[in-house]
C-alpha cells in the first residue's frame, strides 16, 4: 500500500533523528498531527504561540546542528513562525518549517486565511516549495531539507490541507545526501596570507563562532604568533575556557582590553566571522580573513587576503608558512589590560557593593536605594550553575550581563538571538533547548520586557514539566532602549515597564516562583532556584540605572549621558508636575 504525502514527510524526519516537532495544531495540519502521533519515537510539542515554536526549533537546531522541524497552519499559523524563523535563517540555523495552505482548488481565489506562503517566505528562506501534486514527493521534501542542512537556513514546506492524505506514486526510500565538502584555499593565496602575517610584529586575532570547530588550530596560531584573541560573543563557547591568549569581546558589549588589542596590531587576522560592527574594527591595519562562507570576505572591513575555506583546514595549510613572533609584549599587554578589567567588573558582581563604595560618585548616582546590581546576579548563577549547563540570554542588557560574567568553562553552551536581536527569545529556546538535552541544565537569562512578549508559553514549559530555570532580570525597564536614549543625550522614554510579579505569576501557572528584592537573599535565591527541582522562574528586582560602560566610551556618549540624567532628574523635566523625579517614583513604586 502507497503511502501518503503525510505518512512519507513524517517517516523521513524520524529517519533523520528528529525527534520534536513543534507547533500549534490546525485543521490544515490534521494529516501531518495524525502522522506524528502514530509515529513512536517522534513527539508533537503543543506550544501556545507558533513564534515560540519556531524559536525553539531553532535553538535545537543550533545546539545540535541537524535539522529542527516546527509547523504552522493555514493563514495567521504560518504568518506567526516568522519572526523564530528569521532568528533561526540569521543565526545559519537549518530548520524545516512546514506550513498548512487552503485546499489545493483554492489557492488564489483570496480564500478565508489564504496567504501565499511562497511570497511571504521569500526573505526569510533558503528553500520554498508547495507541494501541488502528490508526485513531487518524496523530491520536495528532500530537496527541502537538503537546503536547510547544507546551506545552513530555512527551508519551507508548504502542504495544502487537502494534500496530506493523498498517496504518493513514488513510494521510494527518501535518500538525502547531507555531506558537505571540507575545503581551503589555494596555495597560492595562503602564500599571500602568510607574507602579510611574517611581515607584521604585532597580530591580534578577531574569532567567531565559524573557527569552534578549529579550536586546536586557532590556539596553535595565538601561540606561534603571541597573538591575543578578541572573541565574538558567540565564540565564548568554544574558546573562553582554558586560553591564555583570549581578551574577551570587542563592541558596545565589549571591554577596553579588546579594543586596545586590536587598535594596537599591525595586522589582522579574522578567524570564522563576520562581527557586524565597522566602528569597532581598527584603521590602517592590514587583514586577512579566512570564512567558509566567501560572501563574508570584505564585506565588514577592508581585506588585504581572503581566505574562503574552513577555518581548520585551511589553518593546518598555513600554520607551517608562518613564522613565530618571539616578543610576547603585545599579547602580555593585552592580557594585562583585560585582568584589570575584569577585576574591576568583579567588585560590581558583589551582592552590595555600595557599602564600600558610599560617598563616591557612582553610587550616588546609579544606586542610592541599593537595589540588586544585575551585575551580581550575573555572577551568582554563573558561581552556581553546572558546568554543562546551557545558557541562553534575551537580547538587551542579559546580553551584556551573561557577556561579561557567564564563564563558559566545562562543556557550557551559549545561545540568543545574537544575529537577528530579536526580543523574547531566551524562554522558547529554552524550551528547544531542554528537549535536546533533558539531562543538562538549561538557564534563560530573560529580560522582563521580552518574556512578558510571549508569556503564555510558561505553560508549554508547565505541561511537559521541563525543567527549565528562568532568571528574570526585572529592571522594570527596557534596559538596552533606555541606554541607547540616554546615550544620545534624550531622556528615557516609552522604556518603563509596569510588570507583575512574576514569581506569583509563575507560581500560578504551577511552576516554582522565587522573587528576590534584597541583595543580601541573592545568592540563596540564586542557589534555590537552581537546585529545584522541576521548572523554577527566579524573579530578580534588578536596579534600573545600571550602566554598562562599552570598551570604547566616547565624549559625545558621555555628554549625551549627563544631558539625559539632567532632563530626567531635574524638576519640570520628566520628573513629576510636582518637581518629584523618577527616583522618588520608583522608591514609591517599591514601598
Amino acid at each position: 500500500m502507497a503511502r501518503t504525502v503525510a505518512r512519507v514527510i513524517v517517516d523521513a524526519l524520524r529517519e533523520l533523528d528528529v525527534r520534536h516537532v513543534f507547533g500549534v495544531v490546525g485543521d490544515a495540519l490534521n494529516p501531518l498531527t495524525e502522522a506524528i502521533r502514530t509515529t513512536e519515537g517522534l513527539d508533537w510539542v503543543a506550544c501556545r504561540h507558533e513564534e515560540a515554536a519556531a524559536f525553539a526549533a531553532g535553538a535545537r537546531a543550533q545546539l545540535s546542528g541537524t535539522l529542527g522541524v516546527c509547523m504552522g497552519t493555514v493563514g495567521p499559523g504560518s504568518v506567526h513562525l516568522l519572526n523564530g524563523l528569521y532568528d533561526a535563517a540569521k543565526s545559519r540555523a537549518p530548520v524545516l518549517a512546514i506550513c498548512g495552505q487552503v485546499p489545493l482548488a483554492e489557492i488564489g481565489s483570496d480564500y478565508f486565511q489564504e496567504v501565499d506562503n511562497d511570497l511571504l517566505f521569500r526573505d526569510v528562506a533558503v528553500h520554498r516549495a508547495t507541494v501541488t501534486s502528490p508526485d513531487q514527493m518524496p523530491r520536495a521534501l528532500e530537496s527541502a531539507v537538503r537546503a536547510a542542512v547544507t546551506l545552513g537556513g530555512v527551508a519551507v514546506l508548504t502542504v495544502p490541507g487537502d494534500m496530506g492524505d493523498r498517496e504518493t506514486t513514488d513510494d521510494r526510500p527518501t535518500r538525502f545526501a547531507l555531506d558537505r565538502p571540507v575545503s581551503r584555499p589555494d596555495d597560492a593565496s595562503l602564500a599571500r596570507a602568510a607574507e602579510l602575517l611574517n611581515a607584521a610584529s604585532r597580530v591580534t586575532l578577531l574569532v567567531g563562532r565559524g573557527a569552534r570547530d578549529a579550536r586546536t588550530e586557532v590556539l596553535r596560531t595565538a601561540e606561534l604568533l603571541a597573538a591575543p584573541m578578541v572573541l565574538t560573543l558567540k565564540a565564548k563557547e568554544g574558546f573562553e575556557d582554558d586560553n591564555d591568549f583570549q581578551v574577551g569581546q570587542t563592541g558596545l558589549i565589549g571591554n577596553p582590553a579588546a579594543v586596545h588589542a586590536l587598535d594596537r596590531g599591525e595586522a589582522l587576522l579574522m578567524l570564522g566571522t563576520d562581527f557586524p560592527y565597522r566602528d569597532w574594527y581598527p584603521e590602517d591595519t592590514r587583514v586577512v580573513q579566512i570564512d567558509a562562507r566567501e560572501e563574508h570576505l570584505g564585506r565588514r572591513t577592508p581585506v588585504d587576503v581572503g581566505l574562503a575555506g574552513d577555518v581548520g583546514a585551511t589553518l593546518s595549510a598555513l600554520l607551517p608558512l608562518l613564522e613565530p613572533i618571539a616578543d610576547r609584549a603585545h599579547l602580555d599587554d593585552a592580557r594585562e589590560r583585560f585582568a584589570a578589567w575584569r577585576a574591576g567588573q568583579a567588585r560590581l558582581a558583589e551582592p552590595d557593593p555600595e557599602q564600600r563604595l558610599t560617598g563616591k560618585l557612582r553610587a550616588a548616582l546609579d544606586n542610592r536605594d541599593h537595589e540588586i546590581r544585575p551585575e551580581a546576579l550575573a555572577a551568582a548563577v554563573d558561581a552556581h550553575a553546572a558546568d554543562d549547563a546551557v545558557f541562553i540570554s534575551d537580547t538587551g542588557m542579559a546580553t551584556v550581563w551573561v557577556s561579561r560574567f557567564v564563564t563558559m568553562r566545562g562543556t557550557r553552551r551559549l545561545i540568543g538571538s545574537y544575529n537577528l536581536g530579536s526580543m523574547a527569545n531566551a524562554m522558547p529556546q529554552a524550551i528547544g533547548a531542554q528537549l535536546w538535552a533533558p539531562d543538562r541544565q538549561i538557564v534563560a537569562f530573560c529580560g522582563d520586557g521580552g518574556l512578558s512578549m510571549l508569556l503564555g508559553d510558561l505553560m508549554t514549559i508547565r505541561t511537559y514539566r521541563l525543567p527549565v530555570k528562568l532568571v528574570v532580570f526585572d529592571n522594570r525597564r527596557l534596559g538596552m532602549v533606555k541606554l541607547e536614549q540616554e546615550q544620545s543625550g534624550l531622556p528615557e522614554f516609552g522604556t518603563e515597564l509596569d510588570n507583575p510579579d512574576f514569581a506569583a505569576l509563575a507560581t500560578a501557572m504551577g511552576i516554582t516562583g522565587i522573587r528576590v528584592v534584597d541583595p543580601a537573599d541573592l545568592v540563596d535565591g540564586v542557589r534555590r532556584a537552581l537546585d529545584a527541582p522541576g521548572p523554577v522562574l527566579l524573579d530578580v528586582l534588578t536596579n534600573p540605572e545600571e550602566v554598562a560602560v562599552p570598551g570604547r566610551p566616547t565624549v559625545a556618549q558621555g555628554w549625551g549621558f549627563a544631558v539625559a540624567k539632567a532632563k530626567e532628574i531635574l524638576p519640570g523635566g520628566l520628573g513629576g508636575t510636582d518637581g518629584s523625579t523618577r527616583a522618588d517614583h520608583r522608591r514609591a513604586r517599591r514601598r
